[in-house]
Formats: structure tokens, sequence, C-alpha cells
């Protein structure tokens, strides 16, 4: 997968055409994506550009329009939510409906909030969630006012672990005063800076029932011990720097009488479940999806 800044200045005409021709039901959102990495020139240059140019919110409409067409139907919005000094933003999907339902935070890549991460929330609202999917750069200016994905990516690593953790901690209590979210039945899952930040969470706070980690590095063995809640872990075989310590996570997890599963997919690699870049691996996303809805719905319920 190639996520290095390019020189590659898109056409907007070519840009429009794709829009016009997926608005039109020409385009599934997967053959969408695919055509708009081939014009930027990387994935994460096409998610950055969605986010800059008002795409974002054309596409979270449509996706959430087609749902209407079938048993299962969903909201989709873009919200605010606050800290006591610090304005923070984010994706809000939910089923329609007056619920309650459980809610789980949906935690991004290194990159910010894109519509890979949007994506993910209306599936899990699909499933019967309320989806939270804060933008972990709203403290910097939010996603859409990076120029690059590599400032993105940067600008993400100057976000402290305890920022990072106080703005989770902040979307579980927001979404804990929403209506229609069954309070304190509330979940986590991250994927891959977003993963590590999950397993982080189940440490800091004590109103998290259940985290999934998707290829997330594990907090320190001290760190461990303080785990509030029960943990799964998604891992991809050939992304050894993560999965050759599952492991000793395994066995401190278990040292410290904490509940932690995991699963190690066969020639999986990091980032397995984005099914926008080219390391995605479907059979292994496929099974993934199901065992952290199923976890999800057993901790929460």
């Amino acid at each position: 997968m190639n996520n290095s800044t390019t020189n590659t200045s898109p056409d907007a005409a070519q840009i429009d055409q794709l829009a016009l021709e997926y608005n039109g039901g020409r385009l599934n959102r997967r053959d969408f994506m695919a055509r708009l990495i081939t014009v930027t020139g990387s994935m994460a240059a096409a998610h950055l550009l969605i986010e800059k140019n008002g795409l974002a919110q054309v596409i979270s409409q449509k996706e959430v329009a087609d749902t209407a067409k079938g048993a299962i139907q969903i909201t989709g919005t873009d919200v605010t939510f606050s800290t006591p000094d610090l304005k923070l933003g984010g994706y809000l999907a939910a089923p329609k409906g007056e619920g309650p339902f459980p809610a789980i935070v949906v935690i991004h890549e290194n990159r910010g909030l894109n519509e890979h991460t949007r994506d993910v929330a209306r599936r899990f609202a699909i499933e019967g969630f309320v989806a939270l999917a804060p933008d972990a750069l709203a403290r910097l200016g939010g996603t859409a006012s990076m120029k690059t994905p590599d400032e993105a990516r940067t600008a993400i690593g100057t976000i402290t672990p305890d920022q990072a953790v106080s703005d989770l901690e902040a979307a579980l209590v927001y979404l804990n005063t929403l209506p229609n979210v069954q309070k304190g039945h509330l979940g986590s899952v991250g994927f891959c800076w977003g993963g590590a930040r999950s397993f982080a969470l189940a440490v800091k706070s004590d109103l998290l029932k259940a985290a999934v980690v998707f290829y997330g590095s594990a907090p320190t063995p001290e760190e461990i011990t303080k785990v509030k809640a029960p943990v799964l872990g998604l891992y991809g075989e050939t992304d050894t720097r993560i999965t050759g310590a599952v492991p000793d996570v395994a066995a401190a997890m278990k040292a410290a009488n904490k509940s932690y599963e995991y699963k190690i997919y066969p020639g999986a690699g990091h980032a397995f479940f984005n099914d926008t870049g080219e390391r995605y691996n479907p059979t292994a996303a496929a099974d993934a999806w199901a065992k952290a809805t199923t976890f999800l719905h057993d901790k929460l319920k």
C-alpha cells in the first residue's frame, strides 16, 4: 500500500466525474474509492481529499440513504462534543428508532477521521450499535485542516497518550448522555493507532465495558494490571511487530486475572480489515468482523 505523499495533482474534472458516477449508482463505494486512490496517488491522499473538499458529507449521506432500501435503516451525521476546555468533533451513526442501543467509540488509524472509518461506524449502526467515530485531530484543527497525509500522520504523533485517552473518555461521556443509548453499555473498537488507544482506554475508563483491538499495540505490563474491561485482540500473522508481542500480552493479562481473547489470522498483515487498502484480506476481515460484533453484543448486552 502506498501511503506516501505524492506529487499527483488530481484533476477537478476527474473528481467531479467520479462523484457523478458514484451518486448515480454506477460505482459502489469500494470502486469509487479504488478509482479515487488511482487519481490521487495513494489511499491516504484520497481520504484526505474527501475530508478537505466536502465529499465526506456527500458520501455519508448517500450511504445512509442506501440503507433505507433494506431492512435496516440508520442515521449518520457529524457531531461536536466538548471537554471542559476543548471542543471535539466526530461522526455519529445510529440505528433508526428510539432504542436504547449499546454504544461504541470507533477509533481511527493514524491519519485521522476518514471515509473508511465513517463506513465502519455505519456498519456498526447496521449491527445495532450507536457508533461514534471521533476525530483525534480535532484538538489540532481537525483532519480536514491537514494539507497532506504525512502532515496528518505527523500531527497525530504529537498528541500525547494522555490527551488521546482523555478525548476518548469525553466521547464515552457524550455517548452516555444520548437518549438512544443504553446507559453504561459502552465499548470501543480501534484500528492500528486506534487499536492501541482502544486497549489504553480499557486501562483508564470506568465507563468502558468492552474493548476491541485491531492490530494495535498493548499497554505496559504494569498498565495491564489496571485493565478494567474485557479485551478482544484481532491480529495479522505477518504483522510481526504487533503480533510477536501477543503471547506475552496474553500471559500478562492471564496473570493479572484479566479477560483477553485474541485471534491471529494466517497470512494476514497489518491493516487487513481496511477495504480501501492493498493489504485488505477479505477472509480475515469477515471473520474478524463477526468476532468483534459478537464480542461487543455479548459484553454490552
